[in-house]
């Protein structure tokens, strides 16, 4: 019987160094083995690093080489695959990751270069986008993914109610992570992939970072309050990667 390899899918939480960790992947990996790839669709026109229905449909064509996944891909989008995956992901303190996020928006945008981090939350402000987007990434359920997929919509921005159910089932996702990174140790989680898979990473780099810089406690508190669910996750998250290490 043919040895099937073993495959890895990396839930990408959103400015939480998962760029890095794609990076330091293709270290590893040939292109082919990695999606996605250049053959599966542009990155601004198709999204294939968002895009659900994309993962679908390219799938069947690309299955045999695939050995990792890696996107801005719900946990429970594995359900929706026939292959058994060793699932991966690292987490971030939410204010933190929003303030990336917006930092990130600036660096992009001309038009928003000028703008203070308090005027870009209130201008491109989308709470499907930014609201408790851990806890989305972990809730959603395999139904609500193919759903999503099914109208070409990603589900990262799918409209939700954050009830204490959805939480607790985006805490017991992280607890089965196979391996639990945060962003503040990502070292240590490159180390334990190299540790346990025999990967060469490389030394550590640097990838879609901006600057840090201060910001106004009121816009803090603004953030924390938008994102009371993700700061319960990644209380949790943390507490399970302490006990782990």
């Amino acid at each position: 019987m043919t040895r099937v390899s073993r495959r890895f899918f990396f839930v990408h939480v959103q400015k939480a160094a998962g760029t890095e960790v794609r990076e330091r992947l293709k270290r590893q990996f040939a292109p082919a083995q990695l999606y996605p790839d250049a053959t599966d669709g542009d990155l601004f026109r198709v999204a294939p690093q968002v895009s659900v229905a994309q993962l679908l449909a390219r799938w069947p064509d690309r299955r045999a080489d695939i050995r990792v996944i890696t996107g801005h891909f719900p946990y429970a989008t594995t359900e929706l695959l026939d292959s058994d995956f060793v699932t991966m992901s690292v987490l971030r303190e939410p204010v933190e990751r929003v303030l990336s996020h917006l930092r990130h928006h600036r660096k992009l945008t001309p038009e928003a270069r000028e703008r203070s981090l308090e005027e870009l939350y209130d201008e491109v402000l989308q709470p499907e986008f930014f609201h408790n987007h851990m806890v989305k990434l972990f809730s959603l359920t395999a139904d609500e993914v193919a759903e999503s997929a099914a109208l070409d919509r990603w589900a990262v921005l799918k409209v939700i109610d954050f009830t204490p159910e959805r939480l607790a089932r985006a805490k017991a996702h992280v607890e089965q992570l196979d391996v639990l990174g945060l962003q503040d140790h990502l070292d240590g989680f490159c180390a334990e992939l190299t540790s346990r898979f025999g990967w060469d990473l490389g030394a550590p780099l640097y990838a879609n970072r901006t600057p840090a810089e201060d910001a106004p406690r009121g816009l803090r508190d603004r953030i924390a309050a938008d994102n009371a669910l993700d700061a319960e996750l990644w209380e949790h998250a943390r507490e399970v990667w302490a006990t782990r290490h």
